[in-house]
């Protein structure tokens, strides 16, 4: 049965993963929307050579369930870091990386094609009579990105990177595999000390609840102070 008495212990030990947890989705996220976004521009300008090597990397990583790309990197990464150090004569141990690091390079990856899917679509959605416009009232390309380009991509993808933020906090489970500690590991370690396991699982409940509910009103100030702007 449900025990209160045991709530207020095991929520201090899960609270502990918060800050790691917050700390590695907002890399994750910040990482992602970066190369999602050079890759939606590729995609945008339809660069030659690249464009294709982009819709190829997105079909792979979105395909590609993503505890398998975890493991790939897991156990792939120190030979294959090796081998490429080894080439210039540099001896480096690949095994001696963090495994936390090694789930944030494996996370952003698969979350960047997702990203770069986003972006395209907020970069097609922008009125391209609008950079006339501009340009024919004497502004700069980087006066167009800035005032006018920027702002209303940044309006129409806000709700679909609102939503990436909380695929990736719960894509961060996926760590315990590879012994990395978040949120969901910490109360699983938890309810494994003392078999309460329907307690720990409640109070991870209510966190990811509460920060999904903080990540969405900061979201929709974020969108309200840019629909001021455009």
């Amino acid at each position: 049965m449900f025990d209160t008495d045991i709530l207020l212990q095991d929520s201090q030990e899960i609270l502990g993963a918060v800050p790691v947890t917050l700390a590695m989705a907002f890399t994750i996220f910040v990482l992602s929307t970066i190369v999602g976004s050079l890759f939606a521009l590729v995609e945008y300008r339809r660069i030659p050579l690249l464009r294709e090597l982009v819709v190829t990397y997105k079909v792979v990583f979105k395909g590609v369930p993503m505890v398998i790309v975890i493991f790939l990197a897991y156990f792939g990464r120190p030979p294959a870091l090796q081998f490429l150090f080894s080439l210039v004569g540099i001896d480096f141990n690949a095994h001696e990386t963090p495994n936390w690091v090694i789930l944030v390079i494996a996370i952003t990856g698969c979350v960047a094609a997702f990203q770069a899917e986003i972006i395209k679509g907020a970069l097609n959605a922008f009125d391209t009579g609008q950079s006339d416009a501009a340009y024919s009232l004497g502004y700069t390309k980087g006066q167009l990105f800035r005032r006018v380009l920027f702002p209303q991509v940044a309006l129409t993808a806000i709700p679909d990177l609102t939503t990436s933020m909380m695929v990736i906090m719960k894509a961060l489970s996926l760590g315990f595999a590879i012994e990395v500690v978040d949120i969901f590991a910490q109360s699983q370690l938890t309810a494994a000390l003392n078999f309460y396991y329907l307690e720990a699982f409640v109070i991870a409940v209510v966190i990811y609840m509460v920060i999904a509910y903080v990540v969405t009103q900061i979201a929709d100030r974020l969108e309200q102070s840019l629909r001021v702007r455009t």
